[in-house]
């Protein structure tokens, strides 16, 4: 089993930055895929990033790519989105999640457990 609780989140300007961070418990975070995703009202939870078990490769969706950077710390159990250059249309809830796998997918259906999410909004 994995835990996972998500921070970080809350408002910003267009053009500013947030990291956010999720921490997992469980003894096989290090061995796990992770992926940050996000939700807006009235939209389905889409894929942003994720990252293999060793960090070695990351993959990005095309609406973050250049803006966004994933990454973890295996030793602090540990995720996070670095989020740059932020526009309104960021503005979501997001959800870290881990995979019985240490390779990532980009499919909600790849992973095996999520966070709650924090609250992400981005004003004009």
């Amino acid at each position: 089993q994995v835990q996972l609780v998500e921070s970080g989140g809350g408002l910003v300007q267009a053009g500013g930055s947030l990291r956010l961070s999720c921490a997992a418990s469980g003894r096989t975070f290090s061995s796990s895929a992770m992926a940050w995703f996000r939700q807006a009202p009235g939209k389905e939870r889409e894929f942003v990033a994720a990252i293999n078990w060793d960090s070695t490769s990351t993959y990005y969706a095309t609406s973050v790519k250049g803006r966004f950077t994933i990454s973890r710390d295996n030793a602090k159990n540990t995720v996070y989105l670095q989020m740059n250059s932020l526009k309104p249309e960021d503005t979501a809830v997001y959800c870290c999640a881990a995979r019985n796998s240490g390779l990532p997918g980009t499919s909600r259906l790849n992973y095996n457990y999520w966070g709650q999410g924090t609250q992400v909004t981005v004003s004009s």
